[in-house]
């Protein structure tokens, strides 16, 4: 009898899987721990009357907003992160944005997609959870199955033009030894938002109760551990509630766009 070799599947092959299955309305979910290995991104979509304007605000705060992507006006495919990714489908939720409020949360938004439009893509803290679950640490949201926490601050980003705002941080629970071991492994991934702005005390940074997260779910944080605070990908949805955008799209917090680039190809030592 002849035995058929096993094929395993890539990596990207893993990320072309999880965006069918997205595009297809069969995964609406946060994308945490989805396509291992693979980069997740942040999304905000705006007019390109306001594109220049933001990519000064993410130049300047590249620690909440690194860009990994950007398409041209009106096109909605951004080949340079991924074979054949559509920003107006391969989302598991969206944000409609208003004057600053969210009026929408649609599945996809090909209704909504116009030839003036710009999309970013922001590096996302989903990438460096993979280090630290290779490092040996366990992250609580995952653990839970719940979408990671995340909190408006009292900490001011660099303004530009019509976009200034809060600062919003993405939180994990460690033990101090954990935690200094996870400041070291993140370090090495600036691309997606790099070592912590914070840990410790939250009412040092504004957040007045760690039990209620602005976007995201409160996760357990048990007896001897510590908050560490990373600068969160979903600062521009602060920002452009604050700038009161006539429109604009982004994800809905935790659902990410997965592309095919690997994270280890982020890692800068």
């Amino acid at each position: 009898m002849t035995v058929e070799p096993r094929i395993e599947s890539s990596p990207e092959a893993a990320a072309e899987a999880a965006r069918a299955r997205i595009r297809s309305g069969a995964f609406r979910g946060p994308t945490s721990g989805l396509a291992p290995g693979m980069v997740q991104g942040n999304l905000a979509i705006l007019p390109a009357e306001a594109a220049g304007e933001f990519l000064q605000f993410c130049q300047q705060n590249p620690k909440p907003c690194p860009v990994i992507g950007m398409s041209s006006p009106g096109d909605p495919m951004l080949p340079m992160l991924g074979r054949d990714i559509d920003i107006r489908t391969d989302v598991p939720r969206y944000r409609v944005w208003r004057g600053g409020t969210v009026v929408e949360e649609p599945v996809d938004i090909h209704a909504h997609w116009r030839d003036d439009l710009v999309a970013f893509l922001l590096g996302c803290s989903f990438s460096f959870e993979e280090a630290l679950i290779a490092g040996g640490l366990r992250i609580r949201h995952i653990d839970q199955g719940r979408n990671v926490p995340m909190y408006k601050t009292s900490v001011a980003t660099s303004p530009a033009g019509r976009f200034a705002g809060p600062l919003v941080v993405s939180m994990r629970p460690f033990r101090a030894a954990d935690a200094i071991r996870a400041i070291q492994i993140t370090t090495r991934f600036p691309a997606v938002h790099g070592a912590p702005v914070h840990f410790g005390d939250p009412t040092e940074i504004g957040i007045s109760d760690i039990g209620r997260p602005d976007y995201g779910e409160a996760v357990e944080i048990r007896s001897g551990e510590v908050p560490v605070f990373w600068a969160c990908g979903v600062t521009p949805q602060a920002v452009v509630e604050a700038a009161k955008l006539p429109f604009c799209i982004t994800h809905a917090p935790g659902c990410m766009l997965i592309t095919d680039i690997r994270n280890s190809t982020l890692a800068v030592m």
